[in-house]
């Protein structure tokens, strides 16, 4: 019974860590009941022997600046975003891929870190940057006009490396295709 009982805890626990790989994301999608109590699907991750998904900035007067991210491509993964996560690597980030250029919108729900989310428009430059958004609330937080990718990072890190509106960004091992939106949705 108690190997049984060390069985079953150790895979729970290997489960949960896994799940809980997160950090947070700002949502993009406005929170909705959709009825499911399913858990959502994790973000994309790279194979461990293939190159890893990373993010290129560009900004003006600066050198360039690599973030490795984690593929945000599906509903389930831009709503639940770096919900939940406790720590990030200063050079790790999210990002948000969508399947056509809009106006965005992104809100914290348990989200448990501060952020900078850089908006990039479909032509790979940057539309603006929210910066420092405060951690666990719904306010929407966007930047006017229309854009289709989301990078979120560590709160300072857009100030730190200069990067602002017209920063060159270059998707490195990245298909930058999503899934359609099954809906009007905020992350």
């Amino acid at each position: 019974m108690r190997v049984v009982l060390g069985v079953i805890l150790t895979f729970l626990a290997s489960w949960l860590a896994s799940c809980s790989g997160r950090s947070h994301s700002a949502s993009s999608e406005a929170p909705t009941n959709t009825g499911s109590t399913a858990a959502p699907s994790s973000p994309t991750r790279a194979n461990p022997a293939a190159a890893p998904a990373t993010v290129v900035l560009s900004p003006p007067g600066h050198d360039p600046v690599t973030v490795r991210v984690e593929v945000a491509n599906t509903d389930p993964t831009r709503q639940r975003g770096l919900m939940f996560r406790r720590q990030m690597d200063d050079d790790a980030g999210m990002i948000f891929l969508f399947d056509e250029s809009e106006q965005l919108s992104f809100w914290m729900h348990n989200t448990y870190l501060a952020l900078d989310m850089i908006f990039i428009r479909e032509d790979m430059s940057v539309l603006g940057v929210v910066e420092n958004a405060t951690p666990e609330t719904d306010d929407p937080r966007e930047v006017h006009g229309m854009s289709k990718y989301v990078l979120e990072v560590n709160a300072g890190f857009a100030r730190r490396h200069g990067i602002g509106p017209g920063t060159q960004v270059r998707f490195v091992n990245i298909a930058a295709q999503a899934e359609p939106r099954g809906g009007h949705a905020t992350r």
